[in-house]
């Protein structure tokens, strides 16, 4: 049976996010110059080197691949293998000095996603999941854990309130209202802590494909579940309404809260 995700692409993978890291970490806590980009978003010298290294590098490596980037725009979409880069998940994190951004790799085949790096070069925390094999952090695998209770027991997180928009934030709010404790901030990395079992949901509306991709291979290689707002699976065409969750009740009640 051929390999979801072969090993040569998970090195190549790795590769990328020693790569980028090393540019995040020279410029992280310097006096960077910030754009506002046409949504109003941050940007800065960082994003955009740290994602040109990372196309360098798959454009020397495996020319014939698709990449949808944040920064640099995309190429060969209908291509067998697509990589998507978020350089800095969380640029307002990075700018303001907060070590709680993460660099975002992603593969797909055919449209899914198979592989996903979540990379923290501040702090020196990586995971990675690959599909059909269990996701690691530095190395070591790690797991989701049990939420005996579902929602009025659970650890929830998300990055903000204000990016529900419209009737999201209603949705947020019921469940929000909802959870024992509820946090915020933290872009990708409450994904990646939610691998680790720190977190047990997280929440967010108004996603792109370089915001999720490269988190589904995490959550789920370690147990959890990752699925639109309806439970279907995410791919190339999801809307960006996302719930990951360390285990079903937890899931099925936040869907329930999110439906009214």
């Amino acid at each position: 049976m051929t390999e979801p995700c072969p090993a040569p692409m998970v090195a190549l993978a790795q590769r990328l996010a020693d790569s980028s890291g090393s540019v995040v970490r020279r410029y992280f806590r310097t006096p960077v110059a910030i754009d506002d980009k046409a949504d109003a978003s941050p940007v800065t010298v960082a994003d955009r080197e740290a994602e040109h290294v990372i196309r360098t590098i798959i454009e020397s490596q495996r020319p014939d691949d698709g990449i949808y980037g944040e920064e640099h725009g995309t190429k060969n979409l209908d291509a067998e293998w697509v990589w998507v880069i978020d350089p800095i998940d969380g640029t307002k994190s990075f700018i303001t000095g907060r070590p709680i951004f993460g660099t975002l790799i992603a593969l797909l085949h055919h449209g899914r996603p198979v592989l996903g790096i979540i990379d923290q070069p501040i702090v020196g925390d990586r995971w990675i999941g690959v599909e059909g094999r269990p996701t690691t952090h530095n190395g070591q695998p790690v797991r989701v854990r049990p939420c005996p209770g579902g929602l009025p027991a659970a650890m929830f997180g998300t990055t903000s309130p204000d990016l529900f928009p419209g009737s999201d934030y209603e949705a947020y709010r019921r469940v929000a209202a909802k959870v024992k404790t509820a946090s915020y901030g933290g872009d990708c990395y409450s994904y990646g802590l939610l691998a680790s079992g720190y977190y047990d949901l997280v929440v967010e509306s108004g996603l792109k494909l370089y915001d999720f991709a490269a988190l589904v291979p995490v959550v789920t290689g370690a147990g959890g579940l990752m699925t639109d707002w309806e439970g279907k699976p995410l791919d190339a065409n999801s809307t960006g309404r996302v719930i990951a969750a360390g285990d079903p009740q937890t899931h099925r009640d936040a869907m329930a809260a999110l439906a009214g």
